[in-house]
């Protein structure tokens, strides 16, 4: 059978996180087969999972965090009864962010690395800066001083001592052990194309760690529990595990909100918060025009009153479990998108969310968000289309949805011209040093750097997705500082030449196989590889 390297690139970088180095063979196996390479891991199902020794279930990191901070209370008042300083018996704050230096302070680069970060960035005209949103303040705790090598430099005064790390806490551990397991199922992945899912499908239906303690301890196990089992699929079962998860409900306030005519909404004089039941529709499922009002979006918060999460007290269950509070929930029946649900408590809402789920809105705003992710800024019409009519005649078969997608031309005929998001890159880099991260740090601390923190994006609608985000030029000189300390830790005992062949072969332009040849060093052929196009669009 012919080889095909250009379509093995499609098969890797568009589908996957790219080719793996050692003796992995992905280019090849990938070119002998393309459709079939990426396939192969649909029929894998069980291979989603992510069940690694140590990641608990979310009730009992719950018990784990209010376990945490019911020490951290009684350490605060004994500490104000003996006069010590409050301080003293608090967990250490979190560190304030790495800041990019100014551009004065920015080391001196050759001026072919330039070049490429320039020309990878000005290939995007509407590429801006300041568009990768994230807020890094709470993640960057979590990134202990491994990290800091994949930060740019910041100078220190001289003769400064450096101040000894701090004790991680049970939230910040587990945060980490949560990602250490996810960036090693992606590294070590043959293709890549089921973790690719995961992590779209994780930041469609998005929370941020940054929401507070709770969300930081839950944000591993939600996709753990409420996406990967779902990826393969019907999407109106992943969008029930979603909206009944603790995470999802503590992220978007929900048990906050009480029915107005409900015992405990006239009790305590509280009504209802319409965050869960406007992001459903606008972000999850319909989309923004997708046919509904402001009226649906009020009826559907009076649907889903009730639902919530068992707290600390265990009072509606044990604790961190997710609970149907019948007292908070608004009785009768409900007029949503010209349908009447008669009351039935927790039934009512998942009727709701069952109907939404096979709504034509639903349908079109998911293709085309998934064409967007996969293919291009402007999905193909076409395209679309069929990905619609596959996720309506099949009732929302997710994996149906990835193989029509995968079948299609214009996956493959379309120019790789998307630039990978911060978090693609950073594991296909892994990948292809054939580097198995066995600490989080450096990637969490790069993903920080580069506007990308993990399951911390700065509002419910999730990272961008198009190349006016990622590619903008003050990224691309984040990326160029990222891989030429990449290479400097690597040194002179990989061949870039050689990665080139492993990763691109023949599909390899002129001018980046000239560019790679004539660097000055390993080292800095090393950085231009990647940056280069190949490496870095998919």
């Amino acid at each position: 059978m012919a080889r095909d390297s250009q379509a093995a690139l499609v098969a890797l970088h568009r589908f996957g996180f790219g080719a793996r180095g050692g003796a992995s063979g992905d280019l090849v196996n990938a070119a002998s087969d393309p459709r079939g390479f990426v396939k192969s891991e649909l029929n894998r199902p069980s291979g989603l999972l992510l069940e690694v020794p140590g990641l608990q279930s979310t009730p009992a990191l719950a018990q784990a965090v209010f376990e945490y901070q019911e020490q951290v209370k009684l350490a605060r008042e004994a500490a104000a009864k003996a006069g010590t300083p409050a301080s003293d018996a608090t967990p250490p704050p979190a560190q304030p962010p790495q800041a990019a230096p100014p551009a004065d302070n920015i080391q001196r680069r050759n001026l072919s690395l330039n070049t490429v970060a320039t020309n990878i960035a000005g290939q995007s005209p509407d590429a801006k800066a300041g568009e990768t949103g994230g807020n890094a303040g709470m993640a960057a705790a979590d990134t202990m001083q491994q990290g800091a090598a994949m930060a740019p430099n910041a100078p220190m005064q001289q003769g400064a001592a450096k101040p000894p790390p701090q004790p991680l806490n049970i939230i910040q551990k587990t945060y980490r052990a949560e990602a250490l397991a996810r960036l090693q199922r992606a590294v070590l992945a043959d293709c890549g194309f089921t973790e690719r899912l995961v992590a779209f499908w994780s930041n469609h239906f998005c929370i941020s760690a940054n929401k507070g303690e709770l969300a930081r301890m839950w944000a591993g196990s939600f996709e753990r529990e409420a996406i990967r089992p779902h990826v393969l699929g019907r999407f109106a079962d992943m969008l029930k595990a979603v909206e009944q998860h603790p995470a999802m409900l503590f992220f978007l306030d929900n048990q906050q909100s009480l029915g107005p005519d409900s015992r405990a909404g006239q009790n305590r004089k509280r009504g209802l918060n319409e965050n869960l039941a406007r992001e459903i529709m606008e972000l999850h499922t319909l989309g923004v025009g997708g046919g509904y009002t402001q009226e649906d979006v009020t009826s559907l918060a009076r649907i889903i009153t009730g639902w919530t999460f068992a707290g600390r007290q265990g009072q509606l269950g044990a604790p961190g479990n997710f609970v149907f509070n019948a007292n908070a929930h608004q009785p009768g029946p409900q007029a949503l998108l010209g349908k009447t649900y008669e009351a039935g408590g927790l039934g009512q809402g998942e009727a709701a969310l069952a109907d939404i789920a096979r709504h034509p809105s639903t349908a079109k705003f998911i293709a085309t968000k998934f064409v967007r992710h996969f293919v291009a800024d402007d999905p193909p019409p076409a395209l679309v289309a069929r990905l619609q009519d596959s996720f309506t005649r099949t009732d929302g078969d997710l994996r149906a949805l990835a193989l029509t997608l995968v079948d299609s031309e214009e996956a493959w005929k379309a120019p790789l011209t998307k630039v990978r998001n911060p978090y693609e890159f950073l594991v296909a880099t892994g990948r292809l040093l054939a580097r198995v991260p066995d600490d989080p740090g450096l990637y969490l601390n790069g993903l920080n750097v580069l506007g990308q923190p993990l399951w911390s994006p700065s509002g419910p609608n999730g990272f961008p997705d198009t190349n006016a985000a990622w590619a903008a030029p003050e990224g691309m000189k984040l990326r160029l500082d990222l891989s030429a300390q990449v290479a400097s830790r690597i040194g002179a005992n990989i061949d870039p030449r050689d990665l080139l062949e492993l990763a691109v072969a023949d599909a390899a332009s002129v001018e980046t196989r000239r560019t790679i040849e004539h660097a000055e060093s390993r080292q800095q052929a090393m950085a231009l590889l990647l940056m280069s196009p190949e490496f870095q669009r998919r």
